[in-house]
């Protein structure tokens, strides 16, 4: 493994790119953000929103975002309807787990906080334990019906309530590095990404299911999406998930302090709405070398808040380290037992990265706190 010379990220995620000086993508798109004018975005985004505001009449809804609850939901919903003066509808995806007391508040504080209308999808349970057992097992991404659906529904809500300007927060693999990582207000081609690629139907039906049962996992057909305009807010305003998080502390939002330490993350204010969801996140490990705490400790070294001598003593503590409440919500729902699931993780280890010590533990061939400088 080679890591960026400035932050922890490894370039074994998929889809990110170094330069000639061992930079990451990710770093290098963040630095690019002095280059961009971004009065002259903003002056931009107005228009568009000048263009959609009223669109269905007075007092009907007339852009959608799409929500979990979490602090950028809450920045999101405060930019298009506070500051551009419009009327969205919420478009939501709930996963089924046991939600943790801050998710439960923070998806009922975002509605009364700001007044707006939330439609969740509940996804079918016997579905989704059937998909997530499938894909747990044959590619360890056991979350990707649920993952699926967060991008593809509210394309389908959008259309039904003819609210072409659809909000996403931040382009992700622009932002943080991964496939599909061009600079773009349009989010159209997001549904292409790592997170939400989309499977053969053939082998979706082989996992005993029906096409009615995953019928919102398909993406509208191309004509009905040229008649959306979904977009990403990251495009017209400088993304920042600390500074989100401050704005939606601000206006009523919860993190998990005194409610959970999750040994496996470096913060406790992303993804807090449930447990079991973080198993999916928490594979790239196995996979690729890499869990949350990388991700955000990248994060805050670009942002300037910690040295990369600082990061990587919180990456070499937490990445590997799967919060085992994360493990038995995941396996109760799954039906596993934590002896099945840790055996299903074992076969996920990359042996070309990982390495079994003396005593049973995986451990990173080439560890960021062992790396050479040339």
């Amino acid at each position: 493994m080679r890591y960026c010379v400035n932050c922890t990220m490894p370039d074994t995620r998929p889809g990110i790119t170094f330069n000639k000086e061992g930079i990451c993508s990710a770093c290098t798109h963040y630095e690019k953000r002095t280059e961009i004018d971004w009065n002259q975005r903003w002056e931009e985004f107005e228009k568009i929103c000048d263009k959609y505001r009223g669109i269905n009449g007075p007092g009907e809804y007339d852009c959608a975002i799409a929500v979990s609850g979490g602090k950028d939901s809450h920045y999101q919903v405060h930019i298009l309807k506070e500051v551009m003066g419009m009327n969205p509808i919420l478009f939501c995806v709930e996963d089924n787990f046991p939600m943790t007391e801050a998710g439960i508040h923070n998806l009922k504080n975002i509605s009364e906080e700001f007044g707006c209308t939330i439609i969740s999808c509940k996804p079918d349970i016997k579905v989704q334990k059937k998909l997530m057992r499938a894909f747990f097992e044959k590619y360890g991404k056991p979350t990707w019906y649920i993952d699926r659906l967060i991008y593809t529904y509210p394309l389908h809500m959008a259309l039904k309530f003819n609210t072409p300007f659809l909000c996403y927060g931040e382009n992700v693999s622009y932002e943080y590095g991964g496939d599909w990582g061009k600079e773009s207000y349009s989010a159209k081609e997001q549904i292409k990404n790592g997170v939400a690629a989309d499977f053969p139907l053939d082998e979706l039906l082989s996992y005993g299911i029906t096409k009615n049962d995953i019928s919102l996992t398909q993406a509208p057909a191309p004509c009905e999406l040229d008649k959306l305009d979904p977009f990403y807010l990251s495009y017209f305003t400088p993304w920042n998930s600390l500074s989100n998080y401050n704005f939606a502390k601000s206006r009523g939002f919860h993190d998990l302090t005194h409610e959970w330490k999750r040994t496996h993350h470096a913060e406790n204010f992303d993804q807090v709405d449930s447990r079991a969801y973080l198993v999916h996140s928490w594979m790239k490990y196995p996979k690729f070398g890499h869990a949350s705490a990388t991700d955000y400790t990248a994060r805050f070294i670009r942002y300037g808040l910690m040295s990369r001598d600082e990061a990587i003593q919180i990456v070499k503590e937490c990445d590997g380290e799967l919060d085992p409440l994360c493990v038995r919500d995941f396996c109760e729902f799954c039906g596993y037992s934590e002896t099945e699931f840790w055996s299903v993780v074992d076969r996920f280890y990359n042996r070309e990265l990982f390495v079994k010590n003396e005593y049973g533990k995986w451990v990173l061939k080439t560890p960021i706190w062992k790396e050479s400088r040339l």
